[in-house]
């Protein structure tokens, strides 16, 4: 599938290989499709990725493999976007050690109006969050907890009326997953009256395949009490997504669900997911598109891509993003 030469603009250009896909050269990042859709459908709905346009948001908390700032969630609100994300330090340094929400007027620059460490809400390691309004202008911050000494994960909601005043001695346990399940990430939308709900599960059954991933789908009427309806999304057996498929966000293209997921081969690369594109017309089943990831760094992963409509009908993205030295960035794009 080529696109239109027009559309790359501030990029290296096009190379068609022998197999027929089309790679886009950023300028740090290759872009491959090779996606059964219509090509002004993709376009308009989840445009390429062109880290030459990408602004840096947060950079990680110092140089170096396993420091990481990323795991965005983004709410439009009142004029304003409002970013939660995780810091992260190595293992053994204190992991997921902060969840982060800031402020923005224009979707670059950020001022934090909260900050949550793992210690106030007992956990052995934060990751991405998710942070919502409802409806009646609460705000809702959705956490992934590590359990202490396990491959267990849970998700935990913090409430306020305002993002600036989250109180943890004040939280819940929404999602517990259970014995032989870790539940995390979180992807949350509101849509015709109902909360739906798309999650990242591990299995604990078997001792060092905990990594292996799937995408459960879930409804409520309330968002604190969920339904679970089965596995939306999973990986390929042979493909890039193989040991894994995470959504990291879903969005509407008429009757059309588009979903933005993250997907690896191997237990090696775990952290150093690639993103890739699924559809469907079902919240509750999902397809992925193509054969290959739709965007990588070439120093290991693009992950937990976040997609925010705006108001005109373009989109901001947000990214996690592994640079040269092996940690990880948060980035944005205006597309």
């Amino acid at each position: 599938m080529a696109l239109p030469r027009g559309d790359a603009r501030g990029v290296r250009g096009w190379i068609t290989p022998p197999t027929g896909r089309s790679f886009h050269i950023g300028a740090n990042v290759v872009y491959c499709f090779d996606v059964p859709m219509k090509e002004n459908d993709f376009q308009a709905s989840m445009p390429p990725l062109q880290l030459d346009r990408s602004v840096l948001v947060v950079a990680p908390p110092e140089d170096g493999p396993g420091y990481w700032a990323g795991a965005p969630s983004t709410v439009l609100s009142d004029g304003a976007i409002y970013l939660a994300y995780r810091l992260r330090r190595p293992i053994g340094q204190g992991r997921g050690y902060a969840v982060v929400v800031a402020r923005s007027l224009d979707g670059e620059r950020f001022e934090t109006v909260y900050t949550l460490g793992r210690e106030e809400v007992g956990t052995e390691s934060l990751e991405r969050p998710a942070l919502v309004r409802t409806p009646e202008g609460t705000w809702r911050l959705y956490i992934s907890c590590a359990t202490y000494n396990s491959k267990h994960w849970r998700v935990e909601l913090l409430e306020a009326d305002d993002p600036s005043r989250f109180d943890a001695t004040r939280r819940r346990v929404v999602l517990p997953g259970d014995p032989k399940t870790g539940v995390k990430d979180p992807v949350i939308v509101h849509h015709d009256g109902v909360w739906h709900l798309w999650a990242s599960c591990h299995s604990l059954a078997e001792p060092g395949e905990e990594d292996q991933m799937v995408t459960d789908y879930a409804t409520s009427a309330d968002g604190l009490e969920w339904t679970w309806h089965g596995t939306a999304l999973t990986g390929r057996h042979g493909c890039w997504d193989s040991r894994g498929a995470r959504v990291t966000s879903v969005v509407r293209a008429g009757d059309t669900i588009l979903a933005t997921y993250d997907g690896r081969a191997t237990a090696a690369e775990n952290y150093e997911e690639r993103t890739g594109l699924a559809t469907g017309t079902d919240h509750s089943s999902l397809t992925p598109l193509g054969t290959e990831p739709i965007a990588e760094s070439p120093y290991g992963g693009l992950r937990y891509l976040d997609v925010l409509p705006l108001p005109d009908g373009r989109h901001r993205v947000y990214y996690e993003l592994t640079r040269k030295d092996g940690g990880h960035e948060l980035r944005t794009e205006l597309r």
